[in-house]
């Protein structure tokens, strides 16, 4: 039988190979697949369509689907699942809301996927702690759903309704980050099954500690490649009292950056800056039948007391104005900010639509703030240069931006093309003294830029600790790091 991995097109198993994916396939045995459905029973699946929905992700990647899929409803249950396969060297690959854009849930040696969408349950909100601990597929807006009577709001927002298992996983970020941190600023505790079946906490409920090693930060980030994130306690923040939204349309990319990167350098506490080009508020119209001026746009947003969010706006108003922005556009109440905001939340499949029957490839560059108008710049250059169409936006308030580039996946020069612009980018913003990836992650894709960005010792240091938390190379392999040089 031929696998579904082996039927995609020649052109996206071209791009596949280009990554560290040759490993062979590590199945489980019938023995091994008969303990887990006696285990799971119906919460156990191997059918086609669950296969193939837990192999593939929102990447440009073909779909590389699991032996099995299991479905836990706790940690003991991950705990179990995890040293069976052990015993056998069988992978294990963690999915959440599979929105991932790096490949970072493609079975790739194949092995059992682990599906945490019903380990759903908010666990402890403790306002006087300002924290609350969830079971890892608990999405961001389920928790804020359960946080409304409390006063307080869980603030990481990478846009896609994501687990906070899977965010933890990526330290992913957001709209929010300007203000209010990644992932890694707001995850005080997880609780961890690790490579041998053993669950762990790494850290106390305390506000700090300097005991030991920091092993929450270790697993945050680390993609499920060290250890599986099944409970997570993150820090919440008070809701502001007022809460205003705008957005102000710029002639130019550069104008939009440069009022943004002002406003950060004066002071000016925005709780979201998001920067999104002409073309992609052409396909924003399209796709939410709005008619926004198709110009560079910025969504801003500010919350305080009123008199502090007067001030802040009236600072960037004055700001955008010297930029050459037009007329701020006012929300104030939670409705009219959502219709601002949604938009900007279904950018990724708005810009799907400029091109039927496209994939896209999703960069990911973030830079310092410093030289964030001149790194877009030239990536806007790049782009012209090149006949690509590649949208650009992002969370420009803290220097990330993305570029959506728009392939037809049948097309090789096309491919091609998109890759290599990638690559540019990508080595675009390590001269500038970024980073390869500011909130995606690593996955599959980004894999060949870590040398050149961390060097040999740091490369070298992460292979160890993936060979010592890992030895069997069962979590996730062939992701972020190989375990053999």
């Amino acid at each position: 039988m031929v696998s579904l991995l082996e039927a995609t097109t020649d052109v996206a198993t071209d791009v596949l190979a280009a990554v560290p994916a040759a490993a062979p396939r590590r199945s489980p045995s019938p023995a091994l697949l008969a303990l887990l459905e006696q285990k799971f029973g119906e919460r156990f699946s191997r059918s086609a369509a669950v296969l193939l929905q837990h192999g593939t992700d929102e990447s440009a990647y073909p779909p590389a689907p699991p032996d099995a899929v299991v479905f836990v409803t706790g940690t003991d249950e991950v705990a179990f699942v995890v040293q069976a396969c052990a015993r056998e060297r069988v992978p294990v690959i963690a999915f959440g809301a599979g929105s991932s854009v790096e490949g970072h849930l493609l079975a790739i040696q194949g092995g059992v996927c682990i599906d945490f969408t019903q380990m759903n349950a908010v666990l402890a909100i403790r306002p006087e702690d300002m924290t609350a601990t969830v079971q890892a597929g608990v999405t961001r807006s389920q928790l804020n759903a359960a946080l409304a009577d409390s006063g307080f709001f869980f603030s990481v927002d990478p846009g896609a309704d994501a687990t906070i298992g899977g965010m933890a996983a990526t330290a992913a970020s957001g709209t929010n980050t300007v203000r209010y941190g990644t992932m890694r600023d707001n995850v005080r505790s997880l609780t961890v099954v690790t490579a041998g079946g053993e669950v762990l906490r790494t850290a106390s409920d305390a506000r700090k500690s300097s005991a030991g090693y920091n092993l929450t930060q270790l697993y945050c980030g680390s993609e499920g490649t060290l250890g599986l994130i099944t409970e997570a306690t993150v820090r919440l923040h008070p809701r502001p009292e007022i809460t205003a939204a705008a957005i102000v349309h710029f002639p130019s990319v550069r104008a939009a950056v440069d009022c943004v990167i002002q406003a950060v350098q004066a002071g000016v506490s925005l709780a979201r800056a998001e920067m999104l080009d002409a073309l992609t508020i052409r396909a924003i119209n399209a796709h939410s039948q709005l008619s926004m001026a198709e110009q560079p746009t910025l969504c801003l947003e500010f919350g305080g007391g009123q008199a502090q969010v007067d001030e802040q706006a009236e600072w960037v108003r004055e700001i955008a104005a010297e930029c050459g922005g037009g007329e701020f556009q006012w929300a104030t109440r939670q409705e009219d900010r959502s219709r601002l905001w949604t938009p900007r939340h279904h950018a990724y499949f708005a810009v799907l639509q400029l091109r039927a029957g496209s994939r896209c490839l999703t960069t990911d560059a973030c830079v310092p703030i410093s030289a964030l108008a001149e790194c877009i710049e030239e990536t806007e250059a790049d782009i012209a240069a090149h006949g690509l169409l590649a949208p650009v936006f992002g969370h420009v308030g803290d220097g990330n931006f993305h570029c959506l580039v728009l392939v037809d996946p049948d097309d090789r020069a096309e491919v091609e093309a998109a890759e290599a612009f990638s690559q540019r980018l990508v080595r675009r913003a390590l001269r500038h003294g970024g980073t390869s990836t500011g909130e995606h992650g690593v996955g599959l894709h980004k894999i060949g830029y870590l040398l050149e960005e961390h060097g040999e010792a740091a490369v070298a240091v992460m292979r160890s600790i993936k060979r010592a938390l890992d030895p069997l190379d069962i979590l996730n392999p062939g992701k972020v790091i190989a375990a053999r040089a």
